[in-house]
């Protein structure tokens, strides 16, 4: 019994080593067919090896069957339902892909045929699923859900509008600034989160198994239509989450112009954000997909995300070519800007043909904004030359064309950069400048026509004013300084004739003028000044031109008598009690107090509280 037994466990060892050589070298069942009888004849035992490889016929109605389990009418997804499920499948499509890529002779052709048709089953599931897992994802954000997401993604990307004044500071008032968005403030940068478009690595994972069947079946095509259909959706979907519509040129040209600045503004944020982060995560999620083939995973990134940038391209289009009013300059060299800054990373992006093309829609655009911004800034030249108001300015200040022009121009120097390149491409048409010099910028020969029409068109604009009316000034100005002579006469008379030497007693020699006479002299100047002062000062001259003039011919007249007056006499006081009580002010401190005068308040300065507290 127990040889029997022994005998019986070596045939067993002897078989299981023959079909692990079988299993691990054959790799058809023809070729272990062969291994078999070539093993047999080494050993008779081995004739009694069970059939290691299923028929072919076996072995597709085994994956046959797995495969029409899930057929058109089986309305659940394969791998909704387990991970068991999706390896069986994949398995079945593997064992399919296999036997029709072996082919068949002339006796199996039925099998072939009919291995072909469960394929094509299995391809059709299989581009079914890989849309559906595409979709799934995106499917659980609402409309709203995609806006939050954007909103907070474009915290992402800094300002550069913060500190320029734009065009939503109006031309005609100065000193406005353009205050950021909530939107475009700074943030976190857009790799610290996953953004609306994003999928799952585990579901990457899926639809590369399922891409990697598809492209070894050569389904290439299917395959990559079904990616860039459900992924040009779903990129469609965050444009107009974004705020970026479809619209026709002639629903652009219809904008109003409160609607036109926020288009603008959002069309410059989504062409950052698309291209900074939608586009850069389409490249990785097709790079992942189809690694098994570079050919497809450049066609996919192509055509996915070629139509999501024409209608960003399309719109700057239509407005390149439409007629705004000269303020909207600034949104278009914005638009511009922005479309220049993004191209070193859009191109990268793309490769071949696709890049070529992306290329030249890009360019082509810039340069149809640069014509924009170019005939903007013409038109803006003849509104000046063609400015035909005729009612003079009554009250003497600027002149609201001087002022809105020139706001104009300063809103224009924050864009100097951008403007510098684009006029470098052409000039702007306008009247003669009045400076001809080959160094200055091109923005600077801009800026010196604009300025020339204005001197131009102010030049004529003065011949509305009568000749009479320069009479009428001189004569005025003749008033006033009678009046000024006047007022110098009225008021420091009294306060000059204490700086004289008449009446000090003295014989022509300051050293001989009486000390108690000279105490009193500078008392009566002390209170006669500060009278004038603590008066005066609450007195108001409005015009700052007046008001310094009627200043300086006080001070011509008092400060050198006062500064002769104590040079003199000062030191005849010297050695006595309390000098500093009749000589109280230094010719500065005279001066300081003059600056005082007219401005309407009580002077606040130091020397003056000291001075009328003695």
């Amino acid at each position: 019994m127990a040889e029997a037994a022994a005998a019986a466990d070596g045939r067993e060892k002897v078989i299981a080593a023959a079909q692990r050589i079988i299993k691990s070298l054959a790799t058809s069942t023809n070729a272990a067919e062969d291994m078999l009888r070539i093993l047999s004849g080494f050993d008779h035992r081995l004739s009694a090896i069970p059939d290691l490889f299923p028929s072919s016929a076996a072995r597709l109605d085994a994956a046959e069957k797995v495969i029409l389990h899930w057929d058109a009418s089986n309305s659940n997804s394969v791998w909704e339902s387990s991970p068991d499920d999706a390896s069986e499948y994949l398995a079945a499509v593997d064992e399919v892909i296999h036997l029709v890529g072996c082919g068949g002779s002339e006796d199996d052709d039925d099998l072939y045929r009919r291995a072909e048709i469960v394929l094509q089953l299995a391809m059709a599931r299989l581009e079914d699923e890989f849309q559906h897992l595409i979709n799934r994802n995106f499917a659980t954000l609402d409309a709203k859900g995609l806006q939050d997401s954007f909103q907070r993604l474009a915290l992402s990307f800094p300002s550069d509008s913060g500190n320029r004044i734009t065009e939503d500071s109006d031309p005609s008032v100065e000193g406005e600034q353009h205050a950021a968005d909530p939107e475009e403030g700074g943030g976190n940068s857009p790799s610290d989160d996953h953004t609306s478009n994003s999928i799952p690595p585990e579901v990457v994972s899926d639809l590369k198994h399922i891409a990697d069947r598809m492209i070894s079946a050569s389904y290439e095509q299917e395959l990559c239509q079904a990616y860039s259909g459900a992924r040009r959706e779903i990129l469609n979907a965050c444009l107009s989450a974004l705020g970026v519509d479809k619209l026709s040129i002639d629903e652009v040209q219809r904008i109003k112009s409160k609607a036109f600045d926020d288009k603008m503004k959002k069309w410059i944020l989504s062409l950052k954000i698309v291209v900074g982060v939608l586009l850069l995560e389409e490249r990785k999620l097709c790079n992942q997909i189809f690694a098994a083939s570079d050919e497809l995973k450049e066609e996919c990134f192509a055509e996915a995300t070629k139509v999501c940038v024409i209608q960003l391209l399309n719109f700057g289009n239509a407005i390149a070519i439409g007629k705004w009013s000269s303020e909207k300059v600034f949104r278009i060299v914005g638009m511009y800007e922005a479309l220049a800054d993004v191209l070193p990373d859009l191109l990268a992006l793309f490769s071949g043909n696709s890049k070529e093309f992306i290329h030249q829609e890009v360019e082509g655009n810039l340069g149809r904004l640069g014509d924009a911004v170019r005939g903007m800034l013409a038109r803006f030249g003849s509104t000046i030359r063609r400015e035909t108001s005729r009612k003079p300015s009554q009250s003497g200040e600027i002149h609201p064309l001087t002022r809105y022009v020139m706001n104009h121009i300063r809103l224009l120097m924050n864009y100097s950069s951008s403007l510098n390149m684009l006029l470098a491409d052409g000039e702007v048409d306008g009247g003669e400048s009045s400076v001809r010099d080959e160094r200055m910028t091109p923005l600077s020969r801009c800026m010196d026509l604009l300025i020339s029409d204005l001197e131009c068109k102010l030049e004529e604009k003065s011949k509305l004013y009568e000749d009479d009316g320069d009479d009428w000034v001189r004569k005025r100005r003749r008033q006033i300084r009678q009046h000024a002579t006047s007022y110098l006469r009225a008021s420091w008379t009294k306060v000059l004739s204490c700086l004289k030497d008449d009446g000090l007693g003295g014989t022509g020699s300051s050293r001989n003028v009486s000390r108690e006479a000279l105490k009193e002299r500078f008392k009566n100047f002390n209170l006669a000044f500060e009278e004038i002062c603590r008066t005066q000062t609450k007195w108001k001259v409005p015009d700052s031109q007046l008001r310094e003039e009627l200043r300086i011919s006080i001070s011509e007249k008092v400060i050198p008598a006062y500064r002769s007056f104590v040079g003199r006499f000062h030191g005849q006081l010297e050695g006595g009690r309390h000098v500093a009580k009749y000589v109280k002010y230094t010719p500065e401190d005279i001066e300081n107090y003059l600056s005082d005068l007219f401005e309407g308040c009580p002077s606040q300065s130091s020397h003056h509280r000291r001075a009328l507290s003695l």
